[in-house]
């Protein structure tokens, strides 16, 4: 694998269509070939990686190489980001990726044309796709906002591992899970390890000023506070 993961994750198949591959750092070593879809769970092949942390990162690895190099417009979020960002690698179920609303479809086609499978879940705020048997959500909507290109111009370029990817900034990455605060959706548990590990790299004010006066998102700061984090 070379220093920015680029190289060697896209191979030819017969007819002149791509597949994603898993790189290798062991000189000589095949990579593994994953079929269209990628739809192989980690720890079912030799060839991919056994602990699922691991395979979420090979995910979000390939995936951002895939849209850099298709020179989209996009920010890794969720707790992919969260890690990046100095967090936890105790990573969550899947990938998360934020494009503005007008490139979802372009985006899908890139993926797609990489050999993904892509498709449109129920919810109407994001896309899915599939990758090295990990769920990758494209998301252009965080809490009922449409994700803009000022939000994906603030994030920063960071490694996740070898690759150098853009990187939801932290104060959007806090405004988007602690705004999705609601009488049905209120774990407060999830997000406050994050707000822990990230809170001297958000800017609090401007996430009270997202949330305006929504009695959830007032009620996670009232435990910020009491906890002081912030």
């Amino acid at each position: 694998m070379t220093e920015d993961g680029e190289d060697e994750t896209l191979a030819r198949r017969p007819g002149g269509t791509r597949e994603l591959r898993l790189a290798t750092d062991t000189p000589g070593q095949a990579a593994a070939h994953i079929p269209p879809g990628g739809a192989r769970a980690y720890g079912d092949d030799p060839g991919l990686p056994r602990d699922r942390n691991q395979a979420i990162l090979e995910a979000a690895k390939q995936v951002g190489a895939v849209l850099k190099r298709g020179g989209h417009l996009f920010a890794l979020a969720g707790s992919v980001a969260v890690h990046a960002h100095g967090g936890s690698g105790n990573l969550q179920h899947d990938v998360d990726f934020c494009v503005r609303p007008e490139d979802a479809e372009p985006v899908a086609a890139t993926l797609r044309d990489a050999g993904l499978t892509v498709y449109a879940p129920p919810e109407d705020w994001l896309l899915k796709a599939t990758c090295f048997g990990q769920d990758v959500d494209l998301i252009f909507e965080l809490a009922h906002r449409p994700v803009s290109a000022a939000m994906l111009r603030r994030a920063r370029e960071l490694p996740v591992e070898s690759v150098r990817m853009p990187v939801l900034a932290p104060t959007d990455l806090l405004s988007g899970l602690v705004a999705a605060f609601s009488e049905h959706h209120c774990d407060f548990g999830a997000v406050l390890p994050i707000a822990r590990a990230l809170r001297e790299k958000v800017d609090w004010e401007q996430v009270r000023r997202d949330c305006g006066d929504e009695p959830m998102p007032a009620a996670f700061f009232f435990l910020l506070e009491r906890l002081n984090v912030i």
